[in-house]
């Protein structure tokens, strides 16, 4: 009897499980069948609700059960749907046209600025914003679970038998179905974190202290927890803006959302006994950085209650298909609105099409345990220059059961286990050693690195076709030391160039580094400003394979020298160290000889040198506030972009000291500022300065940098060619603006292309003394310029995703021969 009674409530418990849950999908259509976007389907009697998308279409799922299905939008009658299973897929919903007006104003298509209940209420939003959650205290203290997911979606007995799967069947045991767009997916990436946050709003400072994580899937995890905060970077939504995938979407919450949303005050109710209003949103134009959703706000403190968004499938945003966020706030003392949920999915895909596969990205975070001003002394907040605390990697099993906010389901905890079967399979490691492979460039083979395969060949007049092979140590992201080097040949020349180099982190905390090494090699002096010493760094003006007239003006080099780098403060790196260099020309069309004894009545000829040799003492300061790093070794990746950079650099040569030529001080400073101008996209500004005290050559000269390739080249100017100005002192000026897209999309016939709009101004101002002038032998008549040279350009990007076209027009001193008064520049990337 009690074996009978078990199965009967193991029966119980379940159908509990399986049909205490209602899951819904289905398309809003109008009469004539066309689909109504952005009409709001709830479960009735919930809060539980969603907005379909400009294709009428609509997923929703809850884990209790609901009964009834109510669908409304502006200008339609409300509907009812009666669901009669717990599963309810591919509904088609028909909408009748509103035949009365109820008690609350309908609007239809773009809202009224006017007499809007909705705005008055965003208006209060306004108002109180710096007054809710965490603003309203000195400090605050508080503990967060993160849990990062990716997964590969969509997926049907089709994709099951690519061959790409093959010894691979075992992982299609743990498909799931996403709550959010009712779609199958296979989880290939889970990571958990435990983080204690502290914030000061005087400071204002904010410092996570992360006390455990854990990772399944891929091996490299420093780099692709990285990656992803880059990609998952926090928002605020009372923001203007929110910024996500480095786009600026305008929040529905900004005050300038009056412009670009419509607004629909649709209900108020009782949320956890307060009372809410419920204010609907969604774009006014299509291709615009907006979301669709909406949102409940409390009636007196005007704090956000809950809010469902998902950006809009119009939006100018690459490989991004689905973007869904949703946010909860508790209620704290009566009035303090906390945040205490943050989901946000994006579904990655090459297109936007309903059916395509993809990948999902899924990060949900939880807070709790909040505290308040509890002040901490400023200095806590500073941050490490490099500390890492691998310890927090080995927490067990017992204490993540322990400590975890959320509880793994049964699926979850299965997909960890198939994760670690799965980094054990020859074919997995195969992919993953592919997708390393293209995203750092080089060939792993044991301990070594051969490449980079991106600089393997090239071609210029000197050398003719030119093959580079380079190899480098690499035991892991965390490497103390490294060593690496090339090997080059041309087929013209017939000649090997070399070069090796190495480096030795000698202290962890502050970043103390070691390095040196020597090169041989042929290159394009001139091809930029303000330059660094670096061994092993490609140059672009003797490697380019296509260039616009003669890239002939090439220069044999050799470059030994030696460095020690500290980085004190985060982001803040000194450097100081020697270098010895010899400077000879490399073809028969370009000199770069300077007298020795200038000419004289008695000796018209003069004494004439062409090798140049130079011994250089060097001391460099580089400040990149806000600049995220990968891996804490010797070596480390970029994980952000953009921003700003300021680098000065005082380097000072000696005659005499291993047989040097010159006497000589250089001061260069280099400043790069990017910003973010909310809708109207983003700005770059740089700006470069320079000055060489005593008389030089040509080859220790600073050439404004031009640009004979094909393609655009940061901080070069596209209709100079090289050696076209020179200077000792100059001043160049850069401005480059993004717009977007925002343009484009005005224009009806442009919209659906996603193209977008870039414009900016170059300028140089420069000088060259009489000394200078007077040692020159090369032949090269020595221009500088001093009447400001400009150029300006606009280009159109995101043509088939990856291609961007700049059209260059020179601005001045047109009437110098041969000059690029019209250049084409192109460049290819994969951005969001």
């Amino acid at each position: 009897m009690k074996k009978i009674l078990a199965v009967i409530v193991l029966i119980f418990i379940a159908a509990n499980s399986i049909f205490g849950q209602t899951k819904v999908s289905g398309i809003v259509v109008d009469k004539l069948k066309q689909p109504v976007p952005y009409a709001n389907v709830v479960f009735k009697n919930s809060s539980i609700g969603t907005v379909t998308n400009e294709d009428g279409r609509f997923y929703m799922e809850s884990p209790n059960t609901y009964t009834i299905l109510l669908i409304t939008s502006i200008g339609f009658a409300d509907k009812e749907i009666t669901l009669s299973k717990t599963v309810n897929y591919n509904f088609t919903i028909e909408l009748s046209e509103q035949q009365e007006l109820k008690e609350v104003v309908i609007f239809a298509g773009k809202t009224s600025k006017k007499n809007n209940p909705a705005l008055d209420i965003l208006r209060k939003i306004w108002e109180k914003k710096k007054k809710n959650g965490l603003y309203q205290f000195s400090q605050y203290q508080m503990e967060k679970y993160e849990k990062v997911e990716f997964d590969i979606n969509s997926i049907d007995s089709a994709y099951r038998k690519q061959k790409i799967f093959k010894g691979m069947e075992f992982i299609f045991d743990h498909v799931d179905t996403s709550k959010v767009t009712g779609k199958t997916y296979l989880p290939i990436f889970i990571n958990e974190a435990l983080v204690d946050v502290y914030g000061d709003n005087k400071i204002p400072k904010v410092k996570e202290i992360t006390k455990a994580s854990k990772t399944s899937g891929f091996d490299g995890n420093q780099q692709i927890l990285s990656f992803i905060k880059d990609l998952y970077s926090d928002y605020n939504i009372y923001n203007n803006y929110i910024a996500l995938f480095d786009k600026s979407f305008t929040s529905p919450l900004s005050r300038t959302g009056i412009d670009v949303y419509n607004y629909v005050l649709k209900d108020s109710a009782y949320i956890d006994k307060k009372w809410c209003y419920n204010i609907v949103f969604y774009p006014r134009r299509k291709n615009e950085l907006t979301f669709k959703g909406d949102f409940w706000v409390n009636d007196t403190t005007f704090a956000i209650k809950k809010i469902n968004m998902a950006v809009t499938k119009s939006a100018n945003i690459n490989w991004v298909k689905d973007i869904y966020v949703e946010q909860e706030f508790e209620v704290l003392n009566d009035s303090v609105f906390l945040l205490t949920k943050d989901y946000l999915m994006s579904d990655f895909a090459f297109n936007k099409k309903e059916k395509s596969k993809g990948v999902y990205g899924k990060r949900t975070t939880y807070y709790q345990n909040h505290k308040f001003n509890v002040e901490k002394p400023e200095k806590f907040y500073k941050e490490e220059v490099n500390f890492v605390d691998n310890e927090i990697y080995k927490k067990s099993d017992e204490y993540w059961e322990e400590n975890r906010f959320e509880k793994l389901t049964k699926d979850e905890q299965g997909v960890y286990k198939m994760l670690d079967t799965l980094k054990n399979v020859q074919a997995f490691k195969q992919i993953t050693s592919l997708v390393t492979m293209l995203a750092s460039g080089y060939v792993n083979y044991g301990n070594y690195d051969f490449g980079p395969i991106f600089s393997t060949f090239g071609y210029n007049e000197v050398e003719g076709f030119k093959t580079r092979l380079g190899a480098r140590t690499y035991f892991g992201p965390n490497d103390p030391w490294r060593v690496q080097a090339f090997i080059a040949y041309g087929a013209r020349d017939d000649k090997f160039k070399y070069g090796f180099a190495g480096k030795w982190m000698i202290d962890k905390k502050n970043r103390i580094i070691i390095s040196g090494g020597n090169r041989r090699d042929i290159e394009q002096l001139g091809s930029q400003l303000t330059i660094t010493n670096d061994i092993l760094a490609r140059n672009y003006g003797s490697s380019a394979f296509f260039t616009t007239g003669s890239n002939g003006k090439l220069t044999n080099i050799g470059l030994t020298n030696a460095y020690i780098a500290i980085e004190p403060v985060k982001n803040l790196t000194f450097q100081t160290g020697v270098s010895y260099k010899t400077l000879e020309s490399a073809s028969p069309v370009f000199s770069l000889d300077y007298y020795t004894t200038l000419p004289t009545a008695a000796d018209p000829a003069g004494v004439v040198k062409s090798t140049t040799t130079q011994s250089e003492f060097n001391i460099q300061a580089e400040y990149t506030p806000n600049r995220r790093t990968i891996a804490y070794g010797v070596e480390r990746s970029i994980a952000n972009s953009p921003y700003t950079t300021l680098f000065v650099n005082y380097s000072q040569g000696y005659k005499g000291i291993m047989n040097s030529d010159f006497n000589y001080r250089k001061l260069e400073v280099y400043y790069k500022q990017p910003i973010i101008i909310g809708p109207l996209g983003r700005t770059n500004l740089i700006l470069e300065l320079g000055k060489t005290f005593g008389t030089v050559p040509l080859g220790l000269l600073s050439i404004v940098p031009g640009n004979q390739t094909f393609f655009t080249i940061e901080n070069t100017f596209s209709n100079l060619n090289y050696y076209e100005f020179v200077t000792d002192k100059y001043a160049t000026f850069q401005w480059n603006h993004d717009f977007n897209g925002r343009i484009f999309a005005r224009i009806p016939f442009m919209r659906k292309l996603n193209w977008r709009e870039f414009v900016g101004v170059k300028a140089a101002y420069g000088s060259v003394s009489d000394d200078n002038k007077a040692i020159n032998a090369s032949g090269l008549l020595y221009t500088a310029p001093e009447d400001v040279y400009w150029e300006y350009n606009a280009g159109v990007g995101n043509i088939f995703k990856i291609l961007r076209i700049d059209f260059s027009w020179r601005g001045n001193y047109l009437d110098v021969p041969n000059v690029n008064k019209f250049a084409v520049k192109a460049s290819f990337g994969f951005y969001f």
